[in-house]
């Protein structure tokens, strides 16, 4: 009855507003907000399978100087056991005429924050909706359990429908759609420009709208993107079956030894000793250095034999002898720099080692791990994650196969968002302790091999920052902070590519240039904490 009612709804409302224009100066820019309140969402105003949506709130609120009207709806599903994909529009008073969609993060299961900024963005620049941005984003079509640790529940994964609207990117799609149809009614027209920026999960479904809609946004932001979710998850799987080996896991000392002692051996590499390993490919560290007398463990001045076996298995690339429907066959491991990062113990290796049942003090990436067996491969919540050995999978292998048709979103034949106009910005942390910058350089090589080097520079620029983690997290040895809206909206709006950029680190309040791949900033002369006083080199 829901979806029938969905229809004739659409058949009215889409009479009425197919003909809105894209938004032009002299419109009014001031939401009709309490109109809103209680609005169904036809089904037919997305592309994909749902039966309609509801408004369920609708409300003014303020954040700073900023007044917007904040509405909040759930997208229905098509099967009747799935949840609904719960997503939230913020609509400004004073409207830019553009909209920002926001990706989540992990399993997501939360809606983000729309008052935030872009990932890596500026903290001395207003944040999209601040900006008089229409900004949006959902929860990707399953909501977390209270009781999980931030975004690592996993238990949405028994249900096929919210495992492709999570791992397929399905809800961004029905998110982007229903939250237009919105801003339509909201506004009594359509954005100029519609914008995507997420990092980590939320960096690969900036990526998956390019790939699979690549007329929907016209400039996408993704930072440190799980483009290739299962290789990284099988990789995850067979470091934590062997961080879970007896005496290989590294304590909390250990790792902060491991982390200085590489700092101190690469640090000066490129010209300056600051705390930023700024050349990572030029960093040569051999963890046998640190070996205790004899390989037994003798104390936090040392690692043993089994715990060096564990780091360097961190830093390699994970190869599986077997082949999977993606075509995936490797993830490229972790930089000795990322993991041993102790100032985020818990992205990295975690403060204990895994276990059976997992602790939620082991490593993000060993939860994630964990989760992914239970609801997603086995869907036996009772099931032991350490049972299962990526290396030699047995019974499991055709559903892994299965998985990485679904998460692996390695699509990189670019060329219809190309054509289209989009503007791809990627961005990556060497020092990323959860999504490895490797992947990601893998990723922008694969586009250039497929494009060529002068139409991938059309509309993709790629930038690693040295000294960088993951989202900031913690107290990194360079906070990142880049105005990347404004140079995607140039890029876009203007046509001006993006050159000669800056890269601020917001905890030490320093500068560096912000070079493309696979250039990095060396130190020529002048202040270490000014950017004029650095070049980019190869």
């Amino acid at each position: 009855m829901r979806r029938t009612t969905a229809v004739l709804a659409a058949m009215v409302v889409l009479a009425g507003t197919a003909g809105f224009p894209a938004a032009t100066a002299g419109q009014p820019t001031t939401p009709a907000c309490v109109r809103l309140d209680g609005m169904d969402i036809p089904a037919p105003v997305m592309s994909l399978p749902t039966t309609g949506g509801h408004v369920t709130s609708a409300s003014v609120q303020t954040n700073g100087d900023t007044t917007y009207c904040r509405v909040d709806a759930d997208i229905f599903p098509v099967d009747p056991a799935a949840p609904a994909i719960k997503m939230r529009v913020a609509l400004p008073y004073d409207w830019n005429r553009k909209g920002m969609m926001f990706g989540g993060g992990g399993y997501n299961g939360t809606i983000p924050d729309l008052t935030a900024n872009v990932p890596f963005g500026p903290v001395d620049q207003p944040a999209p909706l601040a900006r008089g941005y229409a900004v949006f984003a959902g929860d990707s079509g399953h909501q977390q359990s209270p009781a999980a640790p931030p975004s690592l529940d996993g238990s949405f994964g028994v249900n096929d429908e919210a495992l492709h609207n999570f791992a397929a990117g399905d809800a961004l799609k029905k998110t982007r759609d229903a939250s237009l149809y919105l801003i339509r009614h909201a506004y009594r027209a359509k954005p100029a420009e519609v914008y995507f920026a997420g990092g980590s999960t939320g960096g690969r479904e900036a990526l998956v709208v390019a790939q699979r809609w690549p007329e929907a946004f016209d400039g996408v932001i993704s930072a440190y993107p799980a483009w290739n979710n299962l290789a990284e998850v099988l990789y995850l799987g067979y470091l934590t079956q062997i961080l879970a080996r007896p005496g290989a896991f590294p304590g909390p000392a250990k790792q902060t030894l491991l982390y200085t002692s590489v700092v101190d051996a690469c640090d000066g590499l490129d010209g300056v000793e600051d705390g930023v390993v700024s050349n990572p490919g030029g960093c040569r560290f051999d963890p046998h250095a640190l070996r205790c007398p004899g390989g037994a463990d003798t104390g936090v001045t040392c690692l043993s034999d089994p715990q060096i076996a564990a780091v360097i298995a961190m830093s390699s690339p994970f190869e599986w002898p077997y082949r999977v429907a993606s075509g995936e066959t490797r993830y490229p491991g972790f930089p000795f720099l990322s993991g041993a990062d102790m100032r985020t113990p818990f992205l990295g290796f975690g403060t204990t080692a895994p276990a059976d049942p997992m602790p939620v003090t082991s490593g993000y990436g060993m939860q994630y791990w964990d989760q992914w067996v239970k609801y997603f491969l086995t869907r036996d919540p009772g099931h032991n994650a350490l049972a299962v050995d990526p290396r030699d999978p047995g019974e499991w292998l055709d559903r892994i196969s299965r998985l990485s048709t679904i998460q692996d979103r390695n699509d990189v034949d670019l060329r219809r968002f190309a054509a289209s106009g989009g503007k791809l910005i990627l961005l990556h942390g060497a020092a990323d302790e959860l999504v490895s910058d490797r992947s990601t350089s893998d990723y922008y090589q694969r586009v250039r091999d497929e494009l060529g080097p002068r139409s991938t520079e059309r509309f993709l620029r790629y930038y690693l920052v040295p000294g960088a983690n993951h989202a900031n997290a913690g107290a990194p040895a360079f906070a990142a902070g880049w105005d990347s809206l404004s140079a995607l909206e140039r890029w876009v709006e203007k046509g001006q590519s993006p050159e000669d950029q800056v890269v601020t680190d917001t905890r030490h309040h320093r500068t560096r240039p912000l070079c493309e791949y696979p250039e990095w900033p060396r130190y020529r002369a002048g202040d270490p904490d000014r950017a004029s006083s650095f070049v980019c080199t190869r």
